[in-house]
């Protein structure tokens, strides 16, 4: 059944805000989307091997760890001196290797049964383009490049400077091998190989990044694996204290485990992420996640926060570093070149030449609309897992000055619902719901909505924020008149979405209102946000259930964005029909909010599916929304980013969706939904933490389809199992 493995056509390896892209024989090119980038600038923008003067042939080649890659060759028939090598008669292995730079081995064996003298050359070009003009196709050199090559230490070193940005690689050799020689641009050695001999050599490429000093990658040749750093240590820790998921699948166990090595190697561990209390003092157990690799390898206030809140069951304290990040940088001030606004949470910070210059506004940027809500939502559901009163302490005043926000700039015309319009004049997002797309927001004719818009998502969202805050101002602060007047407010949108957004002729909510306040007639998963938030009626929530099912949203593989009957569907499209797991998962959970328990199921089940079917079980950022079909597979969709937070959240969210878990850390209680299908009928857990007590057991579904928990440990927590 899970015979096929689609996967992307390049090799990605990444650490910390380091990211090499390559094609599967290790090239890459400065037309395509590929390179040596860091800090949101590729360094290395060209890359070629040869052997012999000719390419080597490739065998195989594959990411080892999401920091190390092995690419393995032999040769074609070649010309040497001596006369003609056979093809197949030497086996050439190339290594790569992450770290504060890149580490490469080349290893040469002879096994022709002769003596062989024969060329190695490797040739590199460096460009330093902004990742925004590497992502938009555009060739543009804005500063000054040099390139000087040290025979004494066998080291190519080449700087760019444009104004206060700087950045520099240096590419040094190792003298232990043949005598490196540079020419047009390469690195080359003149190898003799007895019969059975071997030779080795490794380039280490070091970075300055605007310090004036280069940081070096370590010199231990192959560490492919494990590796002893002060990054990688930390990230085996982290993973080693979170929740540990089984099921009775083991593809869908694998699944779960390639999810959680993929958050934790999405960790952000250079000095500008770290995220420390706003006391000051340092806690290893809060960090924050990249959104993607390769494009998103920074701070995002909607994805971190939706990861958050996906993954709390994975780590009781895992939000702790994206709400401590953000709030730092918690707008105090209007900026409409950065579409700033007081109380806003950022949207995208970028560190590159064009942010460093102030050509683009992501110093950071602010236009995203759900990220404030979402900072809202994510600190009232974060302290019912982990119920530390000084950090609840610590967000309220980020958490009121986001409901301040909401309230006044988040509703532009003051009519009570939630509206977003673009202000930045130079590089501003035009959508700013997560489906950010320029063209994302549409009309029944396939036409751009104008601005501003008005998002069905957005409007449940503050609904479910506004709730669950007043509870925390309830429950904890003793303050009744907040908590009613937040529920007020709520209560008001509530009923505004049910008169201004329902679509009776479709069954399902309209996608949002335009800048006129007209309905925009376009049938999309936004509405299924709606069911995640609690925020609509229980009757409409079943007929939303059922249009969201239907055979021009559901591709079998999961459901769409877009129907397939809409002008402007088109499945290969970024969200105008292709399908996102994180958006499936979300509207998972809002079918078991409302009592939908087998439509959950069947949303999860394709996505386990789909997982099977994609290389390494890894979820990709979205893959395209063709109809599933009998001995067919999902198709990614190019240029996803693989692996992306949210996504692999998903995985770790559809475990809870399914289990139903509920905490309330204050009270020491542990809740249980279950809601098990036949082809999924048991969940284990380990370390499985709330507050500071953590237990281990197990649910299980009986024939009849009742479930049992059984348990190993309960720590100091009430544990209950509802059905």
């Amino acid at each position: 059944m899970f015979d096929v493995q689609v996967g992307p056509s390049t090799i990605t390896i990444h650490y910390d805000d380091l990211v090499m892209v390559s094609e599967p024989n290790s090239d890459m090119s400065s037309t395509k989307e590929q390179g040596f980038f860091a800090r949101d600038t590729r360094l290395i923008s060209g890359y070629r091997l040869k052997l012999g003067r000719v390419a080597p042939l490739l065998l195989n080649s594959d990411e080892v760890e999401h920091y190390s890659s092995r690419f393995e060759f032999t040769n074609a028939d070649l010309e040497i001196p001596g006369g003609t090598l056979p093809a197949k008669t030497l086996r050439l292995v190339l290594d790569r290797n992450i770290g504060t730079g890149l580490h490469e081995d080349y290893d040469l064996t002879n096994h022709s049964g002769r003596p062989v003298a024969v060329e190695l050359e490797v040739s590199l070009e460096a460009d330093f383009a902004d990742l925004f003009d590497v992502k938009a196709g555009r060739r543009v050199r804005r500063g000054t490049l040099q390139t000087t090559w040290d025979e004494d230490s066998s080291s190519l070193t080449t700087r760019y400077r444009n104004g206060d940005f700087r950045r520099a690689i240096e590419i040094r050799a190792d003298k232990s091998g043949s005598p490196t020689e540079f020419a047009n641009g390469g690195l080359s050695w003149f190898i003799d190989l007895d019969p059975g001999q071997s030779w080795h050599t490794c380039i280490l490429w070091s970075l300055d990044l605007g310090t004036d000093e280069m940081d070096r990658p370590h010199a231990e040749c192959h560490a492919m694996h494990q590796r002893d750093t002060v990054g990688d240590r930390r990230q085996r820790g982290w993973t080693g204290a979170a929740t540990s998921f089984s099921t009775s699948s083991p593809i869908i166990t694998g699944t779960i485990g390639q999810a959680v090595y993929d958050l934790a190697s999405l960790r952000l561990h250079s000095h500008d992420w770290t995220a420390v209390p706003l006391d000051g003092s340092a806690d290893e157990e809060a960090w924050v996640p990249a959104a993607g690799v390769p494009w998103f390898v920074s701070l995002f206030g909607r994805d971190s926060l939706m990861v958050s809140l996906q993954t709390l069951a994975l780590s009781p304290r895992f939000s702790l570093g994206a709400l401590r990040a953000l709030a730092r940088l918690q707008a105090d001030t209007y900026d409409d070149a950065r579409d700033m606004q007081p109380g806003k949470i950022e949207h995208e910070v970028r560190h590159g030449e064009l942010a460093t210059l102030h050509l683009v506004p992501h110093t950071p940027y602010y236009g995203t609309h759900e990220a404030t809500t979402l900072y809202v939502l994510t600190a009232a559901r974060a302290w019912r897992w982990h119920g530390d009163r000084a950090e609840l302490d610590s967000h309220r005043p980020h958490v009121e000055r986001a409901l301040s926000w909401i309230d006044r700039d988040g509703d532009i015309d003051g009519d009570g619902l939630q509206e977003y319009r673009t202000r930045a004049a130079t590089g501003g997002y035009y959508n700013q719901g997560w489906k950010d797309s320029g063209v994302a927001i549409v009309d029944e004719h396939g036409e751009l909505a104008k601005l501003p818009i008005a998002l069905c998502e957005h409007q449940g969202l503050v609904v479910a924020a506004k709730r669950e805050w007043a509870a925390v101002m309830e429950e904890v602060y003793a303050d009744t008149d907040s908590a009613a007047r937040l529920r007020k407010e709520a209560d008001l949108l509530a009923e505004q979405i049910e008169e201004r957004f329902w679509w009776e002729d479709e069954g399902t909510y309209y996608l949002g209102l335009d800048g006129d306040k007209a309905p925009l007639r376009s049938v999309t998963s936004n509405p299924g946000q709606l069911l995640w938030a609690a925020a609509v009626d229980a009757g409409r929530a079943r007929r939303v259930t059922q249009r969201l099912l239907a055979e021009d949203m559901w591709s079998g593989w999961g459901i769409r964005t877009l129907s397939a009957d809409h002008p402007a569907y088109n499945p290969f499209s970024y969200q105008l029909g292709s399908v996102w797991p994180h958006d499936n998962v979300l509207v998972a959970a809002g079918f078991r909010q409302y009592g939908l328990d087998d439509e959950a199921a069947k949303v999860i089940r394709a996505l386990f599916d789909s997982a099977a079917r994609f290389r390494s079980l890894r979820l990709p950022e979205l893959f395209a929304g063709h109809q599933r079909r009998e001995g067919g597979f999902p198709v990614q969709y190019l240029g996803a980013n693989v692996p992306q937070a949210w996504a692999s959240g998903a995985v770790i969210h559809a475990v809870c969706v399914l289990l139903g878990a509920e905490a309330d850390a204050s009270a020491g209680t542990l809740t249980f939904r279950p809601a098990l299908p036949d082809w999924l009928p048991e969940i284990a857990f380990r370390g499985l933490g709330v507050g500071t007590s953590s237990i281990d057991g197990r649910i299980v579904r009986s024939s009849d389809g009742s479930h049992q928990l059984d348990l190993d440990s309960t720590g100091a927590m009430t544990v209950r199992l509802k059905s």
